[in-house]
């Protein structure tokens, strides 16, 4: 962060009586902008620890959230070790693969509430890297909470990709509209509106939209703790 130079003035052209009060002035606007650096430096410093904290908690290995990531291994590796600031790209696809927000690795935990009520017009988009899914978020922040919750939108001909999804925890559908189809373990699961499924993360499981209308569920993830 650049200081802006303090105005350089003779000693004939400002009195001596206002000589004082200009160096406290930019005295405290260097103080403001030491405490800024200090903020940004605590936050950016934070995000490795936070982001071996998750990997750990959800039994991944390096390898493991690489994969998931689509970010190498020797990246995630240096992020964690505080050696290397990852890129915004970056930090989006280790929070999507983490089922986490990006907010979680820059937020402040002391601001954490133990009650989040997210109004209906407020509901902030979650990234994914899946085409054609749109998740707005219906719960609270990562911290404090274990779970994550969003209103999934799903466009026709949408899929979870080529490689079946396995990861820790659980999840929950719910299909208010449309319908959706899963495969879970080898076992075809086709909803339609009123339907939901409840099954283990670790099960490896592929989903899509097979229909030609869009389909809107709750979608509900339990990491595991």
């Amino acid at each position: 962060m650049k200081n802006t130079p303090a105005l350089q003035r003779t000693t004939e052209q400002i009195p001596s009586a206002t000589a004082e009060p200009a160096a406290t002035v930019h005295s405290r606007g260097s103080s403001h902008a030491t405490r800024i650096d200090d903020h940004v430096t605590g936050i950016v410093g934070s995000i490795g620890a936070k982001v071996r904290h998750l990997r750990k908690s959800q039994r991944l290995s390096l390898q493991q959230l690489a994969v998931k990531a689509d970010v190498s291994a020797a990246a995630i590796h240096k992020v964690e070790r505080s050696d290397m600031v990852p890129t915004v790209t970056t930090l989006l696809k280790i929070a999507a693969a983490l089922d986490c927000s990006v907010g979680y690795f820059i937020g402040d935990d002391r601001l954490s509430d133990p009650v989040a009520f997210t109004p209906a017009a407020h509901r902030e988009d979650v990234f994914t890297p899946h085409t054609g899914l749109h998740l707005a978020g219906i719960s609270g922040p990562y911290s404090p909470f274990h779970s994550a919750a969003a209103m999934a939108t799903v466009e026709p001909g949408a899929d979870s990709g080529g490689k079946l999804l396995a990861h820790p925890g659980e999840e929950l559908v719910f299909v208010v509209s449309g319908g959706l189809t899963f495969d879970i373990g080898g076992s075809e699961y086709v909803l339609r509106r009123g339907d939901s499924l409840h099954f283990l993360g670790d099960q490896p499981h592929h989903w899509a939209n097979v229909r030609k209308t869009s389909a809107r569920a709750v979608w509900y993830v339990l990491r595991d703790s």
